[in-house]
């Protein structure tokens, strides 16, 4: 053979064999050493690219039993959590009993209207409880019991000065009192979740709905009056929730009936008003319930309860509260005269409120709990954002161990004993 053939050979054989080499390792190439593509050998292993890929990242943490619970959860179950509702009337009725057992509404909160006296409260209470006995998760039973002039206990319980007679003591000691009084209290009758103490500083001599349910005139006094009573309710195993964020003390307007305007810029606000609720979180606070209140130099278009930056933005992440975030009534006026409220329900959820209470009228919950439902089917709520709220309620409720246990019997002289010796009548 002529020695330029063979020249010839060599090099066209190495030629093909460094294209060859060179395809293989081209970034993004297909092909393995056999010749086939991955895929193709990915089909005869019975595994894919995706899972290949997947086997090579870092193996995920367990979940906890919280997450595993949710997970399990369906999605009603899941929004009725996120709900906390009232009732009408001294007894148990279809609709209540509906909103449990085929909404699972996570929490009820009662009323004056709801209170005919001990007896009765203590009847209702345990039917609620019965009567969830089909869901897995106990109910949060709620109330507004500050003592003073808001409280809903029955007539035969005795009344508790105001939180503005407390405050004037400047007696710390006394605080603690009674807010373990508050808690026995309202505990006594199987309640397990108290709106209050109130951290609302008086500023505004012409407010019209705080007045003397606030322990002062100033941060100081608020926060060393009110954190004690917190620590007093939860030490007998009630949640205590701290109102009304982010202050409601110097407003002329009642957000019962209508919606108050505050116009304090950021540094006032946060060194003021925000104050007590910035103390109390420091100090434990594993609930808090969030105003409708506008702050026009913090968010010209929503109320706090409303609001992104109040709720998400402040309280969440300035302030670092990791508990549970509440909605005043979202069947007030502040809310009813301004808003639909299924489109306000959906816009605390996007804003960050882990709870919106609906205090008031049957068809209100429904509308609320039909609009939420509606938004997560159409991708507008996320389902991470539900599972956070879900997370934070259920942490809550199995930190304070709540069980829908009845309660067989109360001691009504041994409570108005307590508070007879307290404040030495």
């Amino acid at each position: 053979m002529d020695i330029k053939r063979v020249l010839f050979i060599i090099i066209s054989v190495l030629l093909i064999t460094g294209c060859t080499v060179k395809h293989n390792n081209f970034p993004g190439g297909n092909n393995n050493e056999d010749g086939k593509t991955i895929e193709e050998n990915n089909s005869e292993n019975g595994t894919t690219a995706e899972e290949n890929n997947q086997s090579k990242e870092e193996p995920k943490e367990p979940l906890n039993q919280l997450e595993i619970q949710i997970e399990n959860m369906t999605l009603e179950e899941k929004i009725g959590q996120i709900l906390l509702v009232g009732m009408d009337g001294y007894d148990t009725d279809d609709n209540i009993v509906e909103l449990m057992q085929s909404y699972h509404v996570g929490g009820i909160i009662l009323y004056g209207k709801n209170v005919k006296d001990s007896k009765q409260l203590l009847s209702l209470i345990n039917s609620l409880k019965n009567s969830n006995s089909s869901n897995k998760i106990p109910l949060f039973i709620s109330v507004d019991e500050e003592g003073g002039s808001v409280s809903r206990n029955p007539r035969e319980i005795k009344k508790l000065p105001t939180a503005r007679s407390i405050g004037k003591t400047k007696d710390v000691g006394l605080a603690f009192k009674v807010g373990k009084l508050l808690g026995q209290t309202v505990g006594a009758f199987g309640y397990n979740m108290n709106f209050a103490p109130v951290l609302d500083i008086d500023s505004n001599p012409l407010n019209p709905v705080i007045g003397d349910r606030a322990f002062g005139q100033t941060a100081e006094i608020v926060s060393s009056m009110g954190i004690e009573t917190l620590k007093g309710i939860k030490k007998e195993g009630v949640i205590p929730v701290v109102k009304h964020f982010p202050g409601h003390g110097d407003t002329a307007v009642d957000s019962h009936i209508g919606l108050p305007v505050v116009n304090h810029d950021l540094e006032r606000i946060m060194n003021f008003e925000i104050l007590p609720f910035k103390h109390a979180i420091d100090s434990g606070a594993d609930a808090v319930m969030v105003a409708h209140i506008l702050l026009s130099q913090m968010d010209q278009e929503y109320p706090a309860s409303m609001s992104e930056i109040i709720i998400t933005d402040t309280l969440r992440d300035k302030l670092n509260f990791q508990g549970v975030i509440i909605t005043d009534d979202m069947t007030m006026g502040a809310i009813e005269k301004n808003y639909n409220i299924g489109d306000a329900a959906i816009q605390s959820v996007k804003a960050g409120a882990d709870i919106l209470l609906i205090g008031h009228e049957y068809e209100k919950s429904l509308t609320v709990l039909g609009a939420i439902k509606d938004e997560i089917n159409k991708g507008n709520i996320l389902m991470d954002r539900i599972d956070e709220s879900v997370y934070r309620i259920l942490k809550l409720k199995e930190k304070y161990n709540l069980k829908d246990s009845v309660i067989g019997d109360l001691n009504i002289e041994e409570i108005n004993n307590r508070i007879d010796s307290l404040f030495g009548r």
